[in-house]
């Protein structure tokens, strides 16, 4: 069965792109690398970022492609090569992806969303700026440098504090 992918030009999608091996920190360890393989990528195939985080397993991306193209697997595609040739080998490689000359590094496909609407894209930058306190690695959206979270504040789009519930203290017991 051959997957499908909505491609509209123009579009702006939110992505999921996961290691292929969940228990490595490989992106935050490497996070320089990230940042030069989109870099580099961005040069030769423009993208606007609206909103991205790094953890150390997986990353979530929003995207808007430029009038008439609508080919983010291909940036996709030179992203994961770029930073795979930049890291150091070692992972554990399936034969199945050394036969292909590949590294163990990516999950070979990634999830991809169109945005509808400003509603949804609202919902999107909000779930990637989350994220890292969902996933336990920060008590605060703030406390997590990977982020556009960041960059968020400083335009004044948001207050540092957003996303923060100073009454809660993790216990999920009775109050």
């Amino acid at each position: 069965m051959r997957y499908r992918r909505a491609y509209h030009a123009g579009a702006t999608y939110f992505f999921t792109v996961n290691l292929a091996d969940r228990s490595l920190r490989l992106l935050v360890d490497h996070i320089d690398a990230l940042r030069d393989a989109v870099r580099h990528v961005r040069r030769d195939h423009p993208f606007k970022i609206i909103a991205w985080v790094v953890l150390p397993d997986h990353l979530h991306a929003l995207w808007q492609l430029p009038d008439g193209d609508a080919d983010f697997s291909t940036r996709w595609a030179l992203i994961k090569a770029n930073f795979s040739r930049r890291v150091p080998t070692g992972e554990r490689i399936r034969d199945s992806r050394r036969q292909k000359g590949e590294r163990g590094i990516w999950q070979r496909r990634f999830w991809e969303h169109l945005i509808r609407d400003d509603r949804d894209l609202q919902i999107h930058v909000d779930y990637i700026h989350f994220n890292p306190v969902k996933h336990g690695h920060a008590r605060r959206v703030i406390d997590w440098e990977y982020s556009t979270f960041h960059h968020y504040v400083r335009l004044g789009w948001v207050t540092a504090d957003w996303g923060c519930d100073d009454g809660f203290d993790g216990d999920f017991g009775e109050r």
